[in-house]
């Protein structure tokens, strides 16, 4: 059976507007890395939708640097995180409104 590229763009608007609304409405920096991750794999979907649709292997190679550029965005999210709860003991944004230590 061939799922048409409409139900594979249509779930990935639907995830990539959950995270973009978790980004805007979330405080939590940790919650907004994961949203921003839903948002880069909502993409992936739409780059695998249209491989799929038109036979070409394009689409799947944009998802392999994708999923480069998301792994390297945990780990130095990650450590950012970190090293600001490290040394302010929060990680609520809204606590981090200025950029002295």
């Amino acid at each position: 059976m061939v799922v048409p590229v409409n139900y594979y763009l249509g779930l990935s608007l639907a995830l990539f507007t959950l995270g973009a609304i978790g980004v805007l409405i979330r405080r939590n920096i940790l919650i907004i890395l994961m949203c921003i991750e839903m948002m880069l794999n909502a993409v992936n979907l739409a780059f695998i939708g249209f491989a799929d649709a038109f036979k070409a292997v394009d689409g799947q190679i944009f998802v392999f640097f994708v999923m480069t550029v998301a792994a390297a965005e945990v780990a130095v999210g990650l450590a950012l995180v970190i090293a600001i709860y490290r040394n302010r003991a929060t990680v609520y944004v809204d606590d981090l409104n200025i950029l002295k230590w």
